[in-house]
């Protein structure tokens, strides 16, 4: 119920009210609250605010596929990011009080799929690529003059994804892919044989580098994607290997602020099923336990931060979506399931809609 309270205080007084009755009851009978990007069987896209339980909350439209979401509720907004290479996000008004907002992103510059808010809010930080220049930059909105982009700083690498925001507040960390793309090659990797992947720390405020750290040079196919962070502040990392189909080298890591990177040792069996994919990252709710997702193996792995070794693996066709609960996870899938593992219970839900690459719970 705190959750529940927590989300409805922060999304403001209106949000019940705007609700109808039947979206009320949804989120009358669930304690937490999910986001996604969805695909609709009829070729349309959106994303959804849902319960635990499986019940819809609320809609949103989008003009093409997305991808990742956060939320803030300093800004009382939340942000959808267009699958990489887009070139729109939506802001949107979680109470409904106020229409969507499309940002498009500036010329020379496209999307990476990811974003995040500051503390106060008044910021947002998205991943983008300077494509004719093959660099990744930060692009940086201010919320509060309308979402516009009022400056840029580097990311220190080539095909920046996922960001996070540091437990300090201050420092963003960013997966750079090392992978090269360009509009007008849609989704084509340009520069395999000479990618360069890193985990870098960046001063949200400054913009400069604190640290950078990358794999042995002999793993530099390795693309670092996406992350999470545990209750030591451990940042854990999921990778797609883009070399020889032949290998199988390990696809899960940490790193950290004072300069340890490190992949750890997951099972034969269980990194062949993983088919050098991971899609998402997620830690639980109180940091000790990861979950890694692959829709490519169709399998899902949740690991123990402190032993680094798997507590279960479940499978989950074509799952990629991943959000801390109360005792777990929840996993979601392009086949439109969604289902509870590691201590939530394994009932699954089918929905009408298929289920992006990513989940964030809300709150």
């Amino acid at each position: 119920m705190w959750q529940r309270r927590a989300f409805l205080k922060a999304a403001g007084v209106g949000f019940a009210a705007s609700l109808m009755p039947q979206q009320l009851m949804a989120l009358e009978r669930n304690e937490l609250v999910f986001a996604s990007s969805v695909q609709t069987k009829a070729g349309g896209y959106g994303a959804v605010l849902m319960g635990e339980r499986g019940d819809v909350i609320t809609t949103l439209a989008l003009p093409d596929r997305g991808h990742d979401i956060t939320v803030s509720f300093e800004a009382g907004r939340g942000v959808v990011f267009a699958r990489q290479p887009g070139t729109f996000a939506v802001v949107f008004d979680p109470a409904g009080k106020e229409a969507p907002i499309t940002l498009t992103s500036p010329e020379g510059r496209h999307f990476y799929g990811h974003g995040v808010f500051s503390p106060d809010g008044k910021l947002l930080y998205a991943t983008e690529s300077d494509f004719e220049a093959a660099k990744g930059v930060i692009g940086v909105y201010d919320t509060v003059g309308g979402y516009q982009r009022i400056s840029e700083f580097p990311t220190y690498g080539t095909g920046p994804h996922e960001l996070l925001l540091m437990p300090d507040g201050k420092t963003l960390v960013i997966a750079n892919g090392g992978i090269e793309t360009h509009p007008d090659y849609g989704r084509t990797e340009l520069n395999l044989d000479t990618m360069d992947p890193s985990v870098a720390f960046v001063d949200r405020t400054t913009g400069e580098l604190i640290g950078q750290l990358r794999l042995d040079a002999g793993l530099h196919q390795l693309s670092i994607r996406h992350m999470a962070i545990d209750a030591r502040s451990r940042v854990w990392f999921g990778c797609q290997f883009r070399g020889s189909a032949s290998a199988s080298p390990q696809l899960v890591g940490y790193a950290t602020m004072d300069g340890e990177i490190k992949l750890i040792e997951l099972p034969s069996d269980t990194l062949l099923d993983l088919r050098n994919y991971v899609g998402s990252v997620a830690a639980s709710a109180d940091g000790t336990t990861i979950a890694v997702s692959s829709p490519e193996g169709d399998l899902l792995v949740a690991i123990d931060a402190e032993g680094k070794r798997p507590v279960l693996v479940e499978t989950l066709r074509n799952g990629c979506g991943l959000a801390p609960d109360g005792t777990g996870f929840v996993a979601s899938s392009g086949e439109g399931e969604l289902i509870g593992i590691a201590g939530s219970g394994e009932a699954r839900r089918q929905f009408d809609f298929m289920f992006d690459n990513h989940m964030l719970r809300v709150g």
